[in-house]
């Protein structure tokens, strides 16, 4: 039986801000099947809390979130197929967009792949000094297929193209430019405490109706995307060159088409 101390995703109330903290730093809070589940269960309990205005969601270590669990995807564990991992994902993704309560990212750390779809999926983001972004699927062998749909709406279309081809890595002041982010700030602490004291402003309905304003073009794009996308992402994790781009990552080595 798990204890509150096992788990890979935190959960704590204060002053009606619910701080849900991604705890797996071991494997840079890599989107596992069991941190993607706790995840889910910590939004869900935040959404049904009378007592909490917002969420804001956070990470131990000095990785936000690395993206796929690259292990668990190479492996191609029997009763987590990569079609299965889609959906989960997007459910993720959309119960982000959809919850009734604004959620604000705080990052200090690296931000890679799949937990660029996290960061595409919040309300509002706040990026510290130790804050990098990057969408790295391109060099193994995939495509930022599920995220896309949170990812591509925060973005000009040059700049898609560009973080999405060439997988290179941006700081919080880029990313703030871009729009990835919604701020860079020297202390997140601070500027999440401000957007925190702003948000307990608000009336709960106010907040409510008012993120169902902002986000539901995003909805829309959500559910009308999610089959091709969830589609690709599993096509292309089942390839030769995915599988390729996934060792040699784990080897630590440069895949054989690298020049």
């Amino acid at each position: 039986m798990r204890t509150d101390g096992d788990r890979l995703v935190r959960y704590e109330v204060t002053d009606g801000i619910a701080a849900i903290t991604l705890d797996s730093p071991a494997n840079r809070n890599a989107l596992s099947g069991r941190l993607v589940t706790e995840l889910l269960e910590s939004l869900r309990q935040a959404e049904s809390d009378g007592d909490v205005r917002a969420v804001v969601l956070g990470h131990t270590g000095g990785t936000f979130c690395a993206g796929a669990d690259l292990g668990e995807a190479s492996a191609g564990v029997a009763d987590d197929p990569a079609t299965a991992r889609g959906k989960e994902l997007m459910l993720v993704l959309r119960t982000i967009v959809a919850l009734g309560k604004p959620v604000v990212g705080r990052i200090d750390g690296h931000v890679r792949a799949g937990g660029m779809g996290l960061v595409g999926a919040c309300d509002i983001v706040v990026a510290g000094p130790r804050a990098t972004f990057a969408l790295t699927e391109s060099r193994l062998g995939l495509a930022a297929s599920v995220i896309s749909v949170v990812v591509l709406p925060r973005l000009g279309d040059r700049a898609a193209s560009r973080l999405f081809l060439t997988g290179e890595t941006i700081d919080a002041a880029a990313a703030a430019r871009l729009g990835v982010v919604s701020q860079a700030a020297d202390d997140t602490g601070a500027a999440v405490g401000e957007l925190a004291a702003a948000l307990r402003a608000a009336s709960p309905q106010g907040l409510r109706e008012s993120k169902t304003l902002v986000n539901h073009g995003l909805l829309e794009r959500i559910d009308a995307e999610a089959e091709r996308v969830i589609e690709q992402s599993a096509r292309l994790f089942a390839s030769d060159e995915a599988r390729e781009g996934m060792r040699a990552f784990l080897e630590k080595r440069p895949p054989r088409w690298a020049r």
